[in-house]
């Protein structure tokens, strides 16, 4: 099955890596001095699949009739609450697996449910996905404007990160 959106094949691809990017630098602004993922490079790809995840989520959301617009931000917001909490979950799990440290642990909350969730920042994924679809539209206009053959660049850069990470950070 073919996914278009913006009559761009790409699209996915391009959001994956500008809200990856994007991610990481709201990240390393926010908490000044924090390692934002596990890669070398300026890209934290948990943001990359969150966003297409949002994406996803809010047109399937926002395309029903029958809801009304409160109700769709309710809604994306509880679905988004559990689902990006979930993918924290298995990252967490993953990175802990693959290369024996953890890279964050919330065990120090209050709602804590073991070191990798917690409903302090389950809050905020919710409240962040209903956010995005606010500047989504920029999103979607900066990706229109970037040339393909910088998400080609990104792409090997990406891979060699990749590649470099599971080599040297172990």
């Amino acid at each position: 099955m073919k996914i278009l959106i913006l009559g761009d094949d790409m699209y996915f691809f391009k959001y994956f890596f500008v809200t990856s990017i994007l991610g990481f630098f709201i990240e390393s602004i926010l908490w000044h001095g924090h390692e934002s993922g596990i890669l070398y490079g300026p890209w934290t790809p948990i943001y990359g699949v969150g966003s297409i995840i949002i994406v996803i989520l809010s047109n399937k959301i926002f395309k029903k009739k029958n809801i009304n617009g409160f109700l769709k931000f309710i809604l994306l917001f509880v679905i988004c609450f559990f689902v990006l909490s979930f993918i924290e979950l298995i990252g967490g799990f993953l990175i802990e697996k693959v290369f024996g440290y953890s890279f964050w642990d919330y065990t120090k909350y209050r709602f804590n449910i073991g070191k990798y969730i917690c409903l302090e920042i389950s809050l905020i994924w919710g409240l962040v996905s209903c956010l995005f679809v606010f500047i989504k539209p920029f999103i979607d206009k900066l990706i229109k404007y970037i040339p393909n053959f910088i998400y080609y660049i990104f792409l090997i850069l990406f891979l060699i990160d990749i590649v470099c990470t599971l080599i040297f950070k172990k």
